[in-house]
């Protein structure tokens, strides 16, 4: 029996032993549902207090309940650590970790290098690496196989890596939405013996995986996925703006638009976008393209618009002082919602940032209010605390603003209460009553 094959069995009857590096959004989830369907998995992250609530069974992670983890670490099939030297013990290893921008919006690739260093020094034959952190088509081959060959371990007949992109969408799983579970899978491994052991170790994970033909291929698509979303959220961010000189509703525009039945997806203005990947990931194949001489303007210029939307937000609480005769310098904004999305606790490349350091830099007293967050640091180091949203803080705030839609504010109440409302989501679309103080994005 040759090595891909032994692994394929280990695989099959899922007596493989699992290994997860990084143990966050992306790799936390993967490493809950592995073990669910019967892989004894073993979950590595640098952060001691993210190892020892995962061995206590609690969890840190919205999108996976304390009640799912807690059995699987009772009994044994998840467990965790920081001892990167166990990597030898794990016939597959699948990386799972951050891939942020530096200052000058390049990539930053430390994370995956140390990760492919951690294996390197362990990498025995037998072990299938599977790269899922997103990232720019070639890092793969070129950054984690390069560290890899160094073991003198020959890639498709030693050792086996493929790349298969993550796509964890928080907040889906109490909306009973696409979660681990249930979204395909795209796998492109370097060799066809790469793929086809990935591919037998995803189908067990989630219902659909998908092969293509290269880590290249699957690079790409992830990019591409998100590229499409952040052009369009864009589109309809400059429509926005255009709307506001020519005195016409966008949301109405949209809705009425959105009643095509082909040829047209609707996306939705907003603040500015967040999380980690709309942000940051269409800015890797702007640094790639680089490399061979081509400029990716479709995506530079939905760069500087979706930038530009925090800036928008500031201009529509001027107005709304101004009609008001009041000033920003002094005036009390009380910001409803931190997270980049409804219904998360992710605040990750939140425009609430922005809005905050804009709306303070002009005198503003600023007071955030967020039932999934209680504390969280800004991008650039400061430390805050969200504050419980009352009657009292609303009717005493010279302006509140609703930058993320969460379900649990009641919007009627709120703008009942507040004197008046800049809602960036059009959260305030049911309400009757009070329309005269509410200013739409």
């Amino acid at each position: 029996m040759t090595t891909a094959e032994n692994l394929k069995e280990k695989i099959e009857s899922r007596k493989s032993q699992l290994g997860v590096i990084g143990l966050g959004y992306v790799g936390l989830p993967l490493a809950v549902r592995a073990a669910a369907v019967g892989f004894p998995v073993l979950g590595f992250d640098v952060s001691l207090e993210r190892v020892a609530a995962i061995q206590s069974g609690e969890s840190y992670i919205g999108d996976v309940p304390t009640e799912a983890l807690k059995p699987l670490v009772q009994s044994g099939a998840l467990n965790a650590t920081t001892d990167f030297t166990r990597l030898a013990e794990c016939d597959v290893i699948v990386i799972c970790v951050p891939t942020p921008l530096n200052v000058t919006r390049d990539p930053d690739m430390k994370y995956i290098r140390i990760a492919s260093e951690d294996i390197t020094r362990t990498l025995r034959s037998g072990q299938l690496i599977v790269l899922e952190s997103t990232t720019y088509p070639g890092t793969t081959e070129e950054l984690v196989l390069q560290r890899l060959a160094a073991s003198g371990l020959a890639v498709g007949e030693d050792f086996f890596l493929a790349f298969s992109p993550e796509r964890i969408d928080p907040g889906q799983v109490s909306s009973k939405g696409w979660t681990v579970e249930n979204t395909p899978k795209i796998v492109g491994g370097v060799t066809m013996r790469c793929t086809d052991l990935a591919v037998a170790f995803y189908s067990h994970i989630t219902s659909q995986v998908v092969p293509v033909s290269s880590p290249r291929v699957a690079e790409l698509a992830k990019l591409f996925e998100n590229i499409f979303r952040v052009v369009n959220i864009a589109l309809v961010n400059e429509l926005t703006l255009l709307c506001d000189q020519m005195n016409l509703n966008v949301w109405e525009v949209i809705d009425a638009a959105a009643t095509k039945p082909f040829g047209f997806m609707k996306f939705t203005p907003g603040p500015g976008v967040g999380g980690h990947c709309i942000p940051i990931d269409p800015f890797y194949l702007s640094w790639k393209a680089r490399e061979y001489g081509l400029s990716t303007r479709f995506i530079e210029l939905a760069g500087e618009i979706n930038l530009h939307m925090p800036s928008y937000v500031r201009e529509l609480v001027i107005r709304a002082l101004n009609a008001g005769r009041k000033s920003l310098n002094g005036s009390l904004i009380v910001l409803l919602g931190v997270a980049y999305k409804k219904d998360v606790a992710d605040y990750r490349e939140s425009p609430a940032f922005r809005i905050i350091d804009l709306l303070e830099h002009d005198g503003a007293r600023v007071v955030c209010c967020d039932p999934y967050v209680d504390e969280f640091q800004s991008h650039d180091g400061r430390m805050f605390q969200t504050v419980p949203l009352s009657d009292d803080l609303l009717s005493s705030a010279d302006c509140v603003v609703i930058i993320t839609d969460h379900s649990v504010f009641d919007y009627k109440q709120i703008v009942e209460k507040s004197p008046v409302v800049v809602d960036t989501r059009n959260a305030t679309r049911d309400v009757q009553q009070g329309r005269e103080k509410i200013v739409l994005l």
